[in-house]
């Protein structure tokens, strides 16, 4: 009994250290390729309402200074760090968010990649929207991984067709 005494509370003190795994370890296959990332950098953001933020592997697929611009309507543009992005997020209710890939092309030379990547926005994955966007994204490779730099979008609108136009070029 007295071992058993001792030996619990050792076990549920240390248990976590041993069994834990870094961020590194979690996440490095989300890394290892240009395919790899960008279907991370769409799996973060999409998910239920009861689904958690994946703050950490969002965090982790970005390099550590990421820039995001967004175009609005007009065009005019305002970026902001990763970490500004998660507190509007932080503040509201987490609602049924989708963000469903339509099409991809990639440009890489050496260790550094351009990806164009059109969207879908959806709150129900199996239900097609009319909320489209572009992802203009930025990586390079350095220390054997991928790494997201910067991303730029801009949404469809009337006056800009550029999901349209992107899905039209062959």
């Amino acid at each position: 009994m007295m071992i058993k005494n001792i030996i619990l509370p050792i076990l549920l003190l240390t248990g976590p250290l041993v069994f834990a795994q870094s961020p590194k370890d979690r996440y490095a296959q989300d890394v290892q390729s240009i395919d790899a990332i960008i279907t991370a950098y769409y799996e973060v953001v999409s998910g239920s309402s009861e689904d958690p933020w994946q703050f950490e592997r969002d965090c982790y697929i970005h390099s550590p200074n990421a820039i995001i611009t967004r175009l609005d309507e007009n065009g005019k543009a305002e970026s902001h760090t990763l970490e500004a992005e998660y507190i509007p997020l932080a503040l509201s209710p987490k609602q049924d968010f989708y963000e469903i890939e339509l099409k991809r092309t990639v440009s890489q030379f050496g260790n550094i990649a351009q990806v164009w990547s059109a969207f879908e926005i959806r709150n129900d994955p199996k239900i097609e929207s009319t909320i489209r966007g572009l992802n203009s994204i930025q990586l390079h490779y350095e220390n054997e991984r991928w790494w997201i730099d910067s991303w730029t979008c801009e949404m469809e609108t009337e006056r800009s067709r550029v999901v349209t136009e992107f899905l039209a070029d062959k």
